[in-house]
C-alpha cells in the first residue's frame, strides 16, 4: 500500500523554482554528475520539509550501462537525490555543521520506473535532528505517482 505523500503538493507551484543550483552548490558540495538536485520547488518556513526536483537527461553517465537499450535511472541514484535533500535541509538550520554523511537507509521501497526525460520530484521531511544523526522521511514522485520511499540517516561530520 502506497503510503499518503509527506508534503501536500496542492500548495505548491512546480512551475515555480525557488532555489537554483547555485544556492544548493552553496549549501552542499555535491558537483557534477554527482548533484542529483536540479532546484527546489517549495521549502517550509522551519527548513524542515521541501520538494526539490531532478530533471533526468538521455545523455547521463548511467544511460549506456543501465540498462542498455531501455535505460532506467538507478534506485542507488534516487536514493542520493533524497540524501542530497535531507542534507540540504539540515545544513540550512544546522550551520556549524560542514558536511552531513550517509549513515543509512530505512524501509526503502521501489515501486516505478524514472526513465530519461522525466522530471523526478523528491519530497522530504525531517522525522529528527539530533547533533550525532538527523532522520528524514523522503518520496520520489514521477508524474503524481510514488516511485520510491526511503528513510534517510545521516551523520554530521
Amino acid at each position: 500500500m502506497v503510503p499518503p505523500l509527506l508534503i501536500n503538493l496542492t500548495d505548491v507551484d512546480l512551475n515555480r523554482v525557488q532555489i537554483g543550483v547555485e544556492e544548493i552548490e552553496r549549501v552542499n558540495p555535491h558537483r557534477g554528475v554527482m548533484r542529483m538536485l536540479d532546484g527546489i520547488h517549495w521549502m517550509s518556513p522551519d527548513i524542515t520539509a521541501a520538494v526539490a526536483y531532478k530533471d533526468v537527461k538521455g545523455d547521463e553517465f548511467w544511460v549506456p550501462g543501465h540498462i542498455p537499450g531501455r535505460p532506467i535511472f538507478p534506485g542507488v541514484l534516487q536514493l542520493e537525490a533524497a540524501a542530497q535533500l535531507a542534507s540540504y535541509l539540515t545544513l540550512l538550520r544546522m550551520t556549524h555543521i560542514k558536511f552531513m554523511g550517509f549513515a543509512g537507509l530505512e524501509g526503502v521501497k521501489f515501486r516505478g520506473q524514472v526513465l530519461p526525460g522525466d522530471r523526478l520530484l523528491i519530497l522530504g521531511k525531517e522525522v529528527e535532528c539530533r547533533p550525532r544523526r538527523c532522520i528524514c522521511s523522503t518520496q520520489g514522485l514521477v508524474r503524481g505517482t510514488v516511485v520510491f520511499e526511503a528513510t534517510v540517516v545521516g551523520m554530521p561530520m
